[in-house]
């Protein structure tokens, strides 16, 4: 029987060499319908009813996606369709899909790989979890689509479907719905693929990309004024707000102002907002609309229930029912973020089925209705919850939950932070420092570090008069470290924003295991605690403790080729194919940069995602002769969809060695927008080189500053028009590795022994 399959598939691997790509992506025999999203994806239906699904459904919503690249051939029954990637065979017999009537060849995979039904990806690389609730440590994690198999089969056979407003259950004859995705090692291709099929990742307002304070802990009105002025007053940025439970009254179900706390609640939010704050609130909505709610007779009469002869009944909430979620957004939602608020936190832990439909999960619905919510009035949406599930990518950014405070957590967050983009899952938001569990300073400094190279640094925890973590109320050598991660946020931030960009707008996520970037590398796979913070950074937080007074700990890295610098010392390495262990004290975490790549930063502020951008620095540790490398600084409004009408400026920056010359050529911003800054100056910084004698701009002579800490020289511009280009070339030679080294060491020497 085998080998009869096996010549079979030769003569249609003949045959199928002589035929023309097919007209129509869609093939149907008799009770299957397959159809090629792309070369690398195909859609696999089985209907014996012949009841196949043209609607959208909570993972597909491009049905559109389609592809004309592949050969179809029909010989002896056989149908073989193939691609580049593929060759899917399948021999009608009447049944479902089994082993027995459907295969696919691989040819993606280096000599080839064969699928076929009940097959699982054995050596899948993982992706993410709904939650991290109640969790201390490692645990196993869901499946991602991305596999060292080469390929991964998605069913989604029974989730619900889209109509043009709202949702629907599959109908029970629908049967079979795979989407069989076959890659090799292009992984970047794949999540491209997902992105085809399953909707891009929407790029999140810039202000969540900033710094966050949160807490479960019944704040006043004057006491949240105190800590943004807290804040502010000991250097700390800040740009989210967020209004945790006791916001509104007693119940864990809530849309009214606690008064007591809050006397003055719409005043604050327009206090927040002039201090140039975002605010959001949280919710568990499983409870309805009480009749304790202000709104609760409006919303009765809404819903055409008579309050008045049943003052007390509450109609059960349910998240599938149209009427109920529309009635519920505008007379609990509309009012509040007409006061002010920005957005919502959804932290129910809504796990179960909505009750109007069995088979639609309230989780993934409500991440899809509040996403739509914020995004009604032409700002971008944004659903700040758990995990949905395979296509829940669509509305960032995710929450993971409530997660233990100790070294374990911390050590198994970094890669499931990293794993979470083989889903599209890009933008993972933390509680950093963990939830429940006790305070550990130690710990909680490595964290924000952690969070200063994630998408998101919000402080949070949870009722525990121990585990307050304002950076400044333990004045030690935590606060001091805090403080420096906390201003490495802030200046990063423009290629962070840019980076963002880069990430939704090429598929890659924005914290990339290494294996993205270097399928064909063996120790890629084998660096859990590392990855690429966008294209230019390599980060290995700390997870362990540290001895010494400056708590120095250690961390296994692996450079891939070419030179990185550490970000903080300046100390060069080289790439190699080995681990190798290296050292930080609290103040510094391994953080690298990509040798001869322009890295756009700004000068601290307060305000990191709000600050008008008036002076870009420009950081490039030294390229080898002849180097040549591009950045894009991407620049928009923030917090609107005008960017994906083309409101929006990407400006080019190019630096080039030849010998001693560093370049960097600032090129004229291409696009504009709404609030756009018009003229910038600009400050070009080459650390680990020696001092210039000689540097200009646009040819004009100029005298750089030089910082012997980093050894940088520093050319700072006049104010120019951002379309104007800008030439700026700063003539040194490298410094001596060996003293940036030796440096480093004694630093961390000192810090490491115990007086």
């Amino acid at each position: 029987m085998i080998k009869k399959r096996f010549v079979l598939f030769m003569l249609l691997t003949v045959n199928a060499a002589f035929c023309s790509a097919a007209e129509n992506p869609v093939v149907v025999r008799t009770s299957a319908r397959f159809t090629v999203i792309t070369p690398r994806c195909i859609r696999m239906e089985y209907s014996a009813a012949g009841n196949f699904i043209d609607d959208r459904s909570l993972f597909a919503v491009n049905r559109h996606a389609a592809s004309n690249e592949f050969s179809l051939t029909s010989a002896g029954g056989t149908t073989c369709i193939e691609t580049p990637a593929m060759k899917v065979v399948y021999r009608p017999d009447g049944k479902q899909f089994s082993s027995e009537n459907l295969e696919i060849m691989v040819k993606a995979v280096k000599g080839g790989a064969r699928w076929i039904p009940g097959m699982r990806s054995s050596r899948n690389l993982g992706g993410t979890n709904r939650t991290l609730d109640q969790v201390a440590g490692e645990v196993p994690i869901q499946d991602g689509l991305l596999s060292r198999d080469g390929w991964y089969m998605h069913d989604d056979s029974r989730r619900p479907l889209l109509t043009d407003d709202w949702e629907k259950q599959r109908p029970l004859t629908a049967g079979t719905d795979w989407y069989f995705f076959a890659y090799g090692t292009d992984y970047k291709a794949a999540l491209k693929d997902l992105a085809a099929i399953s909707g891009s990742i929407p790029l999140p307002r810039k202000y969540v990309l900033g710094s966050w304070y949160s807490r479960y802990w019944p704040y006043t009105s004057s006491e949240y004024r105190e800590i943004v002025d807290e804040y502010d007053a000991h250097g700390f940025p800040l740009d989210v707000m967020v209004m945790d439970m006791d916001w509104h009254k007693d119940g864990w179900t809530g849309w009214s102002w606690n008064r007591k706390l809050l006397p003055d609640a719409e005043s604050l939010l327009t206090w927040f907002h002039g201090k140039n704050l975002a605010v959001t609130l949280n919710l568990h909505p499983a409870d309805g609309v009480g009749h304790q709610e202000d709104m609760y007779k409006k919303f009765m009469q809404d819903m055409g229930v008579d309050a008045a002869n049943h003052p007390d009944s509450v109609i059960a909430y349910d998240a599938a029912d149209k009427k109920y979620m529309e009635t519920l957004f505008r007379d609990t939602h509309d009012p509040l973020e007409k006061e002010g608020v920005d957005f919502w936190w959804v932290d129910w832990q809504q796990f179960g089925p909505t009750r109007g439909n069995p088979e639609l999960n309230n989780l993934e619905w409500l991440n899809h209705l509040y996403f739509q919510q914020a995004g009604r009035k032409g700002q971008r949406g944004i659903s700040f919850s758990r995990w949905g599930g395979w296509g829940d990518h669509r509305n960032p950014i995710h929450f993971s939950g409530d997660a233990g405070t100790r070294w374990p957590m911390l050590e198994f967050e970094v890669p499931f932070t990293a794993a979470a983009g083989n889903v599209g899952c890009f933008f993972w938001s933390h509680d950093i420092g963990g939830h429940m569990g006790g305070f550990f300073p130690e710990t909680n400094c490595r964290w924000v570090q952690f969070g200063a190279v994630s998408a998101a640094l919000r402080l949070h925890s949870t009722r525990d008069a121990t585990m307050d973590k304002r950076p400044w109320i333990r004045d030690s050598i935590y606060t001091v470290s805090q403080r420096i991660a906390f201003h490495l946020r802030s200046e990063l931030f423009p290629y962070i924003y840019s980076s963002a960009w880069h990430s939704v707008s090429d598929v890659v996520p924005l914290t990339a295991p290494m294996y993205i970037d270097h399928p064909e590398t063996e120790i890629a796979y084998h660096v859990p605690q590392e990855y690429m913070f966008g294209p230019a950074l390599l980060a290995a937080p700390i997870t362990s403790p540290g001895v010494g007074p400056k708590k120095v700990a250690s961390q296994q890295i692996w450079f891939p080729d070419g030179r990185w610098y550490n970000w903080f010392t300046g100390e060069q390495f080289e790439g190699s194919k080995k681990l190798m262990s290296v050292l930080a004290d609290i103040d510094e975490f391994p953080l690298y940069a990509k040798a001869g790549v322009p890295v756009p930063l700004q000068q601290y502020t307060k305000r990191m995602a709000t600050e008008p951008l008036k002076r870009v620095v420009i950081r490039t540790f030294p390229g080898p002769d002849a180097c040549r490398d591009t950045v894009t600084l991407y620049e928009d409004d923030g917090v609107s969809n005008e960017y994906l009408k083309g409101k929006h400026a990407a400006t080019a920056i190019v630096y080039a060695r030849a010998h001693n010359r560093h370049e960097i050529t600032i090129r004229p911003a291409v696009g504009s927008y709404d609030g756009q800054v018009q003229e910038r100056s600009y400050v070009v910084e080459i650390p680990c080189t020696k001092r210039s004698a000689h540097a200009s701009v646009n040819g004009a002579e100029m005298s750089p500053e030089y910082d012997e800490g980093m050894m940088v020289n520093r050319v700072t511009t006049g104010v120019v028009p951002i379309g104007r280009e800008v030439i700026v070339r700063i003539e040194a030679a490298d410094a001596d590795p060996a003293t940036l080294r030796s440096n480093a060491a004694a630093r961390r020497s000192s810090g490491a022994q115990i007086h």
